[in-house]
């Protein structure tokens, strides 16, 4: 997201302000990423779109990519915690936008492809040490959200799953930070099966 203003708007662990700027640049009432910051220089990034457990669009793609290289140049930023807002970290990829996308064309894909992957890179390669605060389900794209992070901590209601296979699509852009995660032999189980699987589990 093009961040307007980093602001130290967490105050009782919620969010109070809602300055901030989708990916095109533009103040929204009702961002899709919302990025806060406290005294302590712990920045939290949600995404907010809880009304559709927090799926991820091209809107949220920007947003967040935009976010992870703002505050990783950010010097008095120290730590990011990433998050989503409601009962799901993130429910993955938003049907709309795969909709769309499954009627664009070759190269229409393939640059959605890379917008993903520069977001996870981003995330990766973060020079901040970077936390995944799964507070619910986090199922495909929220999997390599998760696994993008240095540290991941999981309520114990949350699920994951890597759900997209299930619907005949691989998953090639989490593929290589999952694997990191959890090792080549639980990651080809979850990635044929997409069973869902606990916190405990993870």
């Amino acid at each position: 997201m093009a961040v307007c203003e980093l602001q130290e708007i967490v105050q009782s662990g919620e969010f109070h302000s809602l300055r901030v700027c989708d990916g095109g640049g533009a103040e929204m009432s009702e961002p899709s990423v919302i990025v806060a910051k406290d005294a302590r220089g712990v920045a939290t990034v949600a995404i907010n779109r809880p009304q559709v457990r927090n799926a991820i669009d091209d809107t949220v793609i920007r947003s967040l990519t935009d976010a992870f290289n703002t505050l990783g140049a950010d010097g008095e930023t120290r730590i990011v915690v990433l998050t989503g807002r409601g009962v799901a970290f993130s429910a993955g990829a938003d049907l709309d936008w795969m909709r769309r996308m499954a009627a664009g064309s070759e190269a229409d894909n393939l640059a959605s492809a890379k917008t993903i992957s520069a977001m996870l890179r981003a995330l990766n390669e973060l020079p901040k040490p970077t936390i995944a605060k799964v507070n619910g389900a986090a199922y495909a794209a929220g999997i390599g959200l998760v696994a993008a992070c240095d540290i991941a901590v999981a309520a114990e209601e949350a699920v994951f799953s890597v759900s997209k296979v299930r619907i005949g699509l691989v998953p090639s852009t989490i593929s290589p930070y999952v694997l990191a995660a959890i090792g080549a032999r639980a990651a080809r189980r979850y990635f044929l099966t997409g069973e869902p699987f606990s916190a405990a589990d993870a």
